[in-house]
């Protein structure tokens, strides 16, 4: 074990659903990037998901994913991207992934699920599934499962709505979302440095504009309009939003005024760009 696990005698392999049994002394255990990481004051057992052998991603016959909560980074980058797919979809992965701050070595074993459950606002994964109207599905401790929307299952800074024995089993991709015009921009105080804000647009093939926050607020949040938004009613929009929540996140990756700043400004950036696509 690692030195920092020195309270934790039991790695325990799970193989069936029975054998997820955890508790605030027992937790799941998949890639373990962050785990091993830090001190974890009162872990004693650790229950392997890994051994579960759940698919990784499984493409659905709509035409949606699902992706299992086990799922590595790398894994889901090697699914091969369908023809039905709308522009951007296919890169938004891989730009996700890259917004992770980690070297691409860590994608071999972090996974989508961990990434998620982690709830810290620049998880990576976090804001590719949340724009792209993500759902959790968990399992109950009862043998029950309920499920989720990404926006909110994620409820604060490394506060999420699982319940004590609850545990998440996958996350699920529509195909409407999937096949929507996708737009992307990450704003840093450094090249290399975690993220401080994150947009990501969509233009849905029914008509619809979606913009997705992350990074720059506590938890995801996401704004939706039956048609294009003009520049006020999309700043209108996301500045509810946010006030409506815990406000603009503020630590040592960006100040909360930079942080909105550069939301605002990469929104209509994107706005301006996937208006301008459809007008071709």
């Amino acid at each position: 074990m690692n030195m920092d696990l020195i309270e934790v005698r039991a790695l325990r392999a799970a193989r069936t659903r029975d054998d997820l049994r955890v508790n605030e002394h027992v937790r799941p255990l998949a890639g373990g990037t962050w785990l091993y990481s830090e001190p974890q004051p009162g872990l004693e057992e650790l229950v392997d998901l890994m051994t579960l052998g759940w698919t990784p991603v499984d493409a659905e016959a709509t035409g949606g994913l699902r992706i299992a909560a086990t799922c590595t980074i790398a894994q889901l980058l090697a699914h091969p991207a369908d023809p039905a797919w709308g522009p951007g979809v296919a890169p938004l992965f891989r730009r996700a992934a890259e917004s992770l701050v980690a070297s691409w070595k860590i994608w071999n074993a972090a996974t989508v699920g961990g990434n998620v459950c982690m709830a810290l606002p620049a998880g990576a994964m976090t804001s590719l599934t949340s724009a792209l109207d993500g759902e959790a599905l968990i399992w109950q401790a009862d043998g029950g499962e309920r499920r989720l929307p990404i926006t909110e299952f994620v409820t604060g800074v490394r506060t999420t709505a699982l319940s004590p024995g609850e545990v998440l089993r996958r996350i699920d991709l529509p195909a409407h979302a999937l096949r929507a015009r996708v737009g992307f921009r990450r704003s840093a105080l450094a090249p290399l440095g975690r993220s401080g804000a994150i947009v990501i647009a969509r233009r849905d093939v029914a008509g619809s504009f979606v913009a997705t926050v992350t990074a720059a607020t506590t938890r995801p949040h996401r704004v939706w309009f039956a048609a294009p938004p003009t520049a006020a009613e999309l700043r209108e929009a996301i500045e509810a939003s946010v006030a409506a929540g815990d406000g603009w996140y503020d630590d040592a990756h960006g100040a909360p005024d930079w942080r909105r700043a550069r939301t605002l400004a990469m929104a209509e950036e994107l706005r301006l760009e996937l208006t301008a696509e459809e007008a071709r």
